[in-house]
């Protein structure tokens, strides 16, 4: 993912989202190609020349001050997730990843405390994942949570090769249109915090190749924060369930996140849950060895 290129499309899309009314630019009668800002507009909202944010919006952040970039980051209203997507490009400009090497990771390993730490949550569907959307280690509910994943891949499971790649999934995602946005914005986001890294670069290569919906979403650059809220799913053993998760990056474990499932106590899904654990103590085999447990 070349950073010029992601930069340019980044800062183009984000000028495109946002009119003239929304930013309060006069318009004077003026006629427009497009409902979004100009360069000179946004230029004028930054306080800085049209010649100099042209040549950021080009690619060329390597030179931006940290102030210029919240200077832009207010003049096109960026969310709190885009901001800090904007900061990845930065960085990532400025330490020369453009021209480095694809470099190819060391498998992601999970320390077995946090395996420990996932088979002691027996009334939540627990798991750990990774930016690229593996996941690495799973506890039993959440095992048979997410079943059909399981069913239709070998570990690592990734989540969105299944959300795009797998025809199930619309319907374990009655809001798959939702589902789908999220996915790839988690994706985008994680491909400006990691521009190199070989396996996630492989992986929206392959999507995009074999997924007009997701080839569109890519193109969009949106970028999100994940980290609570609710979630609907229509699990094929005890139907429709709505979770709340809670969404945790690890501190000692660059690059991994814990995601919680929980349903509301008392509740028509809580009770569905209970079943489906009890259903996955007599009928799920043992949950797959974690990246732990496989070193």
């Amino acid at each position: 993912m070349d950073n010029r290129t992601e930069v340019r499309q980044f800062l183009a899309t984000r000028r495109a989202k946002i009119t003239p009314d929304q930013a309060g630019v006069p318009l004077y009668g003026q006629r427009r190609r497009v409902p979004g800002l100009r360069r000179e507009e946004v230029a004028q909202l930054a306080g800085m020349s049209t010649d100099y944010y042209t040549r950021l919006e080009k690619g060329n952040l390597r030179s931006a001050s940290d102030g210029v970039l919240d200077a832009i980051a207010r003049a096109l209203q960026l969310d709190d997730a885009e901001r800090a997507h904007l900061y990845d490009l930065a960085r990532a400009a400025r330490a020369g990843t453009a021209r480095a090497p694809r470099r190819r990771d060391r498998p992601q390993q999970v320390r077995p405390t946090v395996q420990h730490l996932l088979d002691a949550m027996t009334a939540a569907a627990a798991f750990v994942r990774n930016g690229r959307l593996d996941i690495l280690a799973v506890n039993p509910l959440g095992l048979a949570f997410y079943s059909p994943l399981y069913a239709a891949a070998a570990p690592p499971v990734n989540l969105a090769r299944y959300c795009f790649l797998d025809p199930s999934a619309h319907d374990f995602y009655p809001d798959w249109e939702e589902a789908a946005d999220t996915t790839v914005a988690i994706l985008r986001t994680e491909a400006g915090r990691d521009p190199y890294n070989r396996a996630l670069t492989d992986l929206v290569g392959e999507l995009a190749t074999r997924s007009d919906a997701f080839r569109t979403r890519w193109a969009a650059h949106d970028v999100r924060l994940h980290h609570t809220g609710t979630k609907r799913f229509r699990h094929p053993v005890v139907g429709d369930l709505t979770v709340g998760f809670n969404a945790t990056e690890l501190a000692a474990d660059i690059g991994l996140t814990l995601t919680v499932y929980t349903a509301e106590p008392g509740s028509e899904s809580a009770e569905k849950l209970a079943l489906l654990a009890s259903w996955a103590a007599g009928s799920i085999p043992a949950r797959p060895e974690s990246s732990a447990e496989r070193a």
